[in-house]
């Protein structure tokens, strides 16, 4: 399936205002991982795809989570995150997207990995900072996006992780060692430089 095609059958299976943030996620992510060394065309792709699944009933994210073997723990946590590996197995079953860089930065867009890749912390990055996004601290996190992709994510991260404890609702472990990766990173270039 082209861009073109793929473009179109998102934009038709959601809400104009999530196709906008969606759109902005695209634009957000070719600038970053032009700026970062990323691949802008798988950048593009992974973006435009990220929340395909996103108002998918939760019972029907639930099932495919069952059918593709990826619900390991997420079903005890918030249905929220369940759209990105959803997503990242729709992309290939229903777009034929083989490629298993632009499938992971799908899948982790949401929660994050230990060993993130650049393209998933572009996509990962762009879903937090695009234009449309408006949280307290987006513009810290969009002005640190310009000195570091590594400093700009870790923001994010702490921005999440703060609603939830705010909120009382679990973190899911994954995004706390995403996290504390990125950390350790950080400190091994400070090492390093």
């Amino acid at each position: 399936m082209d861009r073109n095609a793929i473009m179109e059958r998102v934009r038709a299976q959601m809400p104009e205002r999530r196709w906008a943030h969606t759109a902005g996620v695209m634009e957000t992510a070719v600038r970053l991982a032009e700026r970062y060394g990323a691949d802008p065309a798988k950048a593009e792709l992974a973006a435009m795809l990220h929340d395909v699944a996103k108002y998918w009933a939760i019972e029907a994210q639930r099932r495919v989570l069952i059918e593709s073997g990826e619900a390991g723990d997420l079903l005890g946590y918030d249905p929220a995150l369940w759209h990105a590996p959803v997503g990242a197995y729709v992309a290939k079953r229903d777009y034929g997207v083989e490629d298993a860089a632009v499938l992971d930065a799908i899948r982790w867009h949401t929660s994050g990995r230990v060993g993130m890749t650049k393209l998933d912390k572009v996509v990962c990055l762009a879903d937090y900072i695009e234009p449309g996004r408006d949280f307290p601290g987006v513009d810290r996190i969009r002005e640190e996006a310009e000195r570091s992709l590594e400093r700009a994510l870790v923001l994010g991260f702490d921005s999440t992780i703060a609603y939830l404890i705010a909120n009382g609702r679990p973190i899911y472990p994954l995004t706390v060692m995403a996290r504390n990766d990125l950390i350790r990173q950080l400190d091994k270039e400070a090492d390093n430089g």
